[in-house]
């Protein structure tokens, strides 16, 4: 097969989401040649499904300095920096204008199925170096077609492929067959047709991380409203209460994300939402109503509720990149050099090392996987990662080590210290030290304003 010399070929760059469209941007700063490949009809076409909510990094956090170049000369102007956008706002104001400046080296509606060394599958080792890669993509005419690429920038993220309810990692026993009443995004409660489907609705929400927090207070925010008098919430969570349970509070050094933590806080302690427990989902049931029952692997059984909202975090769709050689973690699904950076099993504090093109690089040389992708099944990715990641991976394909090599991003602290934070078994060892992350026996509990110390210091005297 003939083999185009790398130099003629294009950087096969897929998603053109925050990070794709960064690593674009750096890539032409550097004369090299992207294409990026985007799955939907527009750019940012993931960011536009949950475009109702408000991000808690600020404007002056999620401009790539690369990508802002290359809008300078088009008259854009950087929103204002101290100022937090929602999704819509980043798409509107900031992604479509970039991708429409990057013109014809954004292609939509051209599906990534499957990337490969031209003429080589996995298996085989001879000449693999030497060849260029080849990306199969499906367009949504329904052609197929297969590109030659220098190299392959994955960006494609996980917003496709959300966690399941069962507490093993697999969908719980009902699941799929109860998807009529559950969602696994936060809801868009400006959207009539949505908000009626939750108001005076048993809601339970599963899930502990930020969207999860999003979620309780829009619903207790419902609750609030004219309209929404009988607006319950039941907050179910694989581990006890302890210190870290609301987040990092005011100790977050981004403020915006600890405030979603003391929201979601204040709709418990307001009574709009009980939390249960050390609860792990095994089944999802119907009542003779329809209504969902949920079970847990110690045969516990909830109150119905109308409505589930699953928010258990995301994973990467790695289908697609079976014929190359990745070194991935066991546990993460990241990058091996990466992932005990960001490892939630041992890291502390949220702060992540300065990482780049090194930590990212896989046995295949020329193929990352960058922005949300990169961490696998880990958490707590901020969009300022994925742009140090691309300018790094960037810099090593133009052949400039030096500059690859020096990673200097500083990223704030969540305010949540404490390895080992992904058990799930409630924690009691608090008890005999004050009481401070003491967790109460599994059960369906609200709680009380006592709690409000511990959630917002740093340094809780347990583990996350």
């Amino acid at each position: 097969m003939f083999a185009p010399s790398p130099a003629d070929l294009p950087v096969a760059v897929i998603g053109a989401g925050p990070t794709g469209l960064a690593a674009a941007a750096h890539l032409t700063e550097r004369g090299l040649r992207p294409l990026v490949l985007e799955a939907g009809a527009a750019a940012g076409a993931t960011v536009r499904e949950w475009a109702h909510v408000r991000l808690f990094s600020t404007w002056g956090e999620i401009v790539d300095p690369a990508a802002e170049k290359l809008l300078a000369p088009t008259g854009w102007s950087r929103p204002d920096a101290a100022a937090y956008p929602s999704g819509q706002d980043w798409v509107e104001r900031y992604l479509q204008p970039l991708a429409d400046t990057l013109g014809k080296r954004v292609r939509y509606g051209a599906r990534v199925t499957g990337v490969s060394r031209a003429g080589r599958d996995l298996i085989v080792d001879a000449d693999r170096e030497t060849q260029p890669f080849v990306v199969h993509v499906q367009h949504s005419d329904g052609r197929e077609e297969r590109i030659l690429a220098a190299a392959v920038i994955d960006a494609s993220g996980t917003w496709t492929t959300p966690s399941p309810a069962g507490g093993s990692g697999l969908p719980a026993l009902g699941e799929q067959a109860a998807h009529d009443r559950i969602a696994y995004r936060v809801p868009d409660l400006t959207d009539p047709a949505v908000r009626a489907r939750y108001t005076g609705k048993r809601i339970a929400v599963i899930g502990s991380g930020a969207s999860a927090f999003t979620a309780l207070a829009s619903l207790a925010d419902l609750a609030r409203s004219q309209n929404g008098a009988g607006t319950k919430a039941v907050w179910i969570l694989r581990r006890g209460i302890s210190g870290s349970t609301f987040g990092g509070g005011e100790a977050d050094q981004l403020p915006a994300r600890g405030a979603l933590g003391l929201a979601a806080k204040t709709a418990v302690d307001d009574g709009h939402a009980d939390a249960v427990t050390g609860f792990r989902t095994e089944a999802v049931e119907r009542d003779t109503d329809g209504r969902v029952i949920l079970v847990a692997e110690d045969g516990r059984r909830l109150q119905a509720v109308d409505e589930v909202i699953v928010l258990t975090g995301f994973r990467p769709d790695l289908s697609f990149l079976s014929e190359v050689r990745l070194r991935l973690d066991e546990r993460l699904q990241a990058p091996v050099e990466l992932a005990p950076l960001i490892d939630p099993n041992q890291h502390s504090c949220g702060t992540v090392y300065p990482h780049g093109h090194r930590e990212l690089a896989h046995p295949d040389s020329g193929v990352y996987l960058v922005g949300m992708k990169s961490y696998g099944r880990a958490p707590t990715f901020l969009a300022m990662t994925g742009y140090e990641q691309v300018r790094s991976v960037v810099a090593a394909l133009a052949g400039d080590t030096d500059a690859a090599d020096r990673v200097e991003l500083v990223l704030p602290e969540t305010g949540v210290c404490g390895g080992a934070g992904l058990f799930d078994t409630p924690d009691t060892a608090g008890a005999d030290a004050g009481g401070c992350c003491a967790a109460p026996a599994p059960q369906l509990i609200q709680l009380t304003p006592a709690s409000a110390g511990s959630a917002t210091t740093a340094g809780g005297c347990c583990d996350a």
